[in-house]
């Protein structure tokens, strides 16, 4: 059984993987063993899944921190394994004096965790990672928010990467351009 989240809405657990000469399945989603997802989880009414993503990274890779105000994420490990950094802004959405809440773990082969909206996330990748991951709302841009990987008030204390020469993980322009955590809660507390 895996550990509870100290973010409320964030929910981690396993897949059993069934294995034979053949290879394998894992069962990596089911619409009745989805949470609730309702607005408070996904931001949406009425939520369903409706995109399944496939993200394939190089060790090193970070790729975050993203944020959605419409969208639920569920990400299920196929492969490799990476370090999972999640920030629960809503505190700070109530009372910008607020601390985020910060959630670090390592997630590997057949590990899945089920995101609510509100909550950034980011990974970096420790290993090749394969990471599929299921949304509750299409993909548009407009929900696609996020902020620095290493903002001090976020403090994630992401471990540094063997493979470049600075230890610093290989960001897209994206993620190397986010802005500061108190500048993003700013321009959603303002609308």
């Amino acid at each position: 059984m895996m550990p509870v989240s100290p973010i409320p809405g964030v929910l981690w657990g396993r897949a059993t993987r069934h294995a034979d000469q053949r290879g394998g399945l894992a069962e990596i989603w089911r619409a009745s063993g989805l949470a609730d997802l309702g607005p408070e989880r996904a931001g949406l009414p009425d939520a369903r899944v409706v995109q399944a993503n496939l993200s394939v990274s190089t060790v090193g890779v970070l790729r975050g921190l993203h944020l959605h105000r419409r969208q639920l994420d569920r990400w299920y490990v196929a492969a490799g394994r990476g370090v999972v950094a999640l920030v629960d802004v809503r505190p700070m959405l109530a009372d910008p004096d607020a601390a985020p809440i910060v959630e670090l773990r390592e997630a590997d082969a057949d590990t899945w965790v089920e995101i609510p909206n509100g909550v950034a996330h980011g990974f970096l990748a420790v290993e090749a990672l394969t990471l599929v991951y299921l949304v509750t709302n299409e993909y548009d841009g407009s929900d696609e928010l996020g902020f620095a990987w290493d903002d001090p008030v976020a403090a994630i204390s992401w471990p540094s990467v063997a493979v470049t020469p600075d230890g610093l993980p290989i960001l897209s322009d994206r993620d190397r351009a986010n802005p500061p955590l108190r500048d993003l809660v700013a321009r959603l507390r303002a609308g």
